[in-house]
């Protein structure tokens, strides 16, 4: 996607590995942090807010958490409190579906989305990806500022989808 993280208005940092190798990243925006650690994740608040989106209301927390545990999560922070994520699945060299992105309702307005998925794409390990996916409702006017569209060629994809 060729991102430069220079015209982002944030700051990120890059602090250490976690176990799985991956890059722990966090960028900070005024009192709010973003942060790719596991170790912060709330899943009691993260299957709250997902009970309330329209694609993942059925998920029993026990799929939350291995959903989590198998991606690359993307935690939005107000202090101690989780107020959005961002999920992504990767191969980490061609191929990224982002998912589960979700700001907490009390928090929406004030670009954190945007500032979210701003950080997605800075992420260093996602970077020179041949294809970013997604599935999305209603949100399409965001994700177009991020150079997502409709597919090229949907006769050429085809899903296999159990409800």
């Amino acid at each position: 996607m060729g991102l430069s993280m220079a015209k982002f208005n944030f700051d990120i940092s890059i602090l250490v590995y976690d176990n799985n190798m991956k890059n722990i990243l966090e960028s900070r925006k005024d009192n709010l942090l973003i942060s790719t650690d596991q170790a912060r994740l709330d899943l009691n608040t993260i299957a709250d807010m997902l009970a309330r989106a329209y694609w993942a209301k059925n998920r029993t927390p026990e799929l939350i958490a291995r959903s989590l545990q198998n991606s690359l999560v993307f935690g939005v922070y107000d202090g101690s409190r989780q107020i959005g994520l961002a999920r992504v699945v990767s191969d980490y060299a061609t191929f990224a579906w982002l998912c589960d992105v979700f700001v907490h309702e009390d928090y929406r307005g004030r670009g954190i989305g945007k500032w979210l998925m701003e950080t997605v794409l800075a992420y260093p390990d996602l970077q020179g990806l041949r294809r970013y996916l997604l599935i999305t409702r209603d949100a399409h006017g965001l994700y177009d500022k991020y150079g997502f569209t409709p597919l090229h060629n949907p006769d050429r994809w085809l899903e296999k989808f159990d409800g």
